[in-house]
């Protein structure tokens, strides 16, 4: 496309309203919202959301690490993810791996127009620093048609914006659901299977040896940095200014994935005073129930309940004691009641507990 066309279509775009609503097609790119936990330590045994929301890690390493929320980022941004290596590994093996992803579902890819004659070029952008210089790469990965594309990036101990730019992929339509469509991944940390081939710069189908390119090893020592934000994902081969969303919003779009009835900001698992409550009138039948929140969610949620008084899972504690309790409710609306039976409570006593709620990707 000539650079005519190109703004051509990026006036296209101003005048169809998309630059006022949703142009990001990634969640809490300026890394605002941390519901979960603003500091989460000794990460690596196991896959998983630690901290900020909608960004997961996999791991396959000995090596261990913190992600942490830092008021720390370029002109325009308060915060970014920060990571950092606690416990370095020198020696990599073939199997190992530390990727830092986003899994965006397929219903919301669809102006990629992937699989078509029609399809998009797409463009990611984002603000990267770290106290060392080091060399990463970035994959998106199709899900739904086992492809993927990448390229890799450079990190300097300034704040910098990278900007790369995909080419359309006119094989492989995606899927028109709430599933992955892709996982957008920054490898920061890759063995020989995944470095041994030739990276796929093109759309190519997705071979393990051919994902991660010429990797930095992130653990390659104690106290190696990674920040990050500003994450911009959008239609087009030009990199427009990050989408700034207010933190209403942002929570609220977090909330699909994850949601929770502790305070912002309160630990999961600890004693709070703020509590979502309910009433048994009759505890002498030893049996009640209250009614869960109900949260339009990307898919029926894994529900935890918490005494609000010990932090203790599958409890919820009364005006005098603690109770065991069970979970009722399938729906995507995240519905339900929190029950407890073969138990006495008391007549009209108040009950007290918390609940997280996950469908994340």
């Amino acid at each position: 496309m000539t650079k005519a066309a190109e703004l051509a279509k990026m006036g296209e775009v101003l005048t169809n309203g998309q630059i006022g609503g949703r142009r990001n097609m990634i969640i809490n790119g300026a890394m605002n919202v941390a519901q979960r936990s603003t500091s989460a330590t000794g990460l690596g045994g196991s896959s998983g959301y630690f901290g900020l929301d909608r960004f997961q890690l996999f791991f396959a390493t000995a090596g261990r690490l913190t992600m942490s929320q830092e008021a720390d980022g370029p002109s325009g941004f308060a915060n970014s993810m920060k990571l950092t290596c606690t416990t370095a590994d020198t020696s990599i093996a073939a199997t190992e791996n530390i990727i830092l992803s986003q899994a965006i579902e397929a219903q919301d890819l669809q102006q990629l127009k992937k699989g078509t004659s029609d399809a998009e070029k797409f463009t990611l952008s984002f603000y990267v620093k770290g106290n060392a210089s080091a060399a990463y790469s970035v994959e998106v990965y199709d899900a739904d048609n086992n492809r993927s594309i990448g390229q890799t990036f450079s990190v300097t101990t300034s704040w910098n914006r990278v900007v790369l730019t995909f080419d359309a992929d006119t094989s492989g339509a995606l899927n028109d659901d709430n599933g992955v469509g892709f996982y957008v991944n920054w490898w920061l940390h890759a063995g020989s299977n995944y470095t041994g081939g030739t990276f796929n710069t093109t759309w190519n189908d997705y071979v393990n040896n051919k994902r991660a390119g010429n990797t930095t090893s992130f653990l390659d020592s104690t106290d190696r940095t990674f920040f990050i934000t500003g994450v911009q994902l959008e239609v087009g081969s030009q990199a427009t200014p990050f989408e700034h969303r207010s933190f209403a919003e942002e929570l609220a779009l977090c909330e699909r994935y994850f949601y929770m009835t502790y305070p912002y900001g309160a630990t999961i698992g600890a004693a709070s005073g703020e509590s979502f409550l309910g009433r048994f009138l009759d505890g002498t039948q030893s049996y009640g129930s209250i009614q869960v929140p109900s949260v339009n969610m990307r898919a029926a949620p894994t529900k935890v309940i918490y005494n609000t008084a010990t932090g203790t899972v599958s409890q919820i504690r009364t005006d005098t004691q603690n109770v065991a309790a069970g979970i009722t409710g399938t729906g995507t609306k995240g519905g339900g009641w929190i029950y407890v039976n073969a138990v006495s409570v008391g007549t009209s006593v108040s009950v007290k507990a918390h609940l997280t709620m996950d469908a994340e990707l």
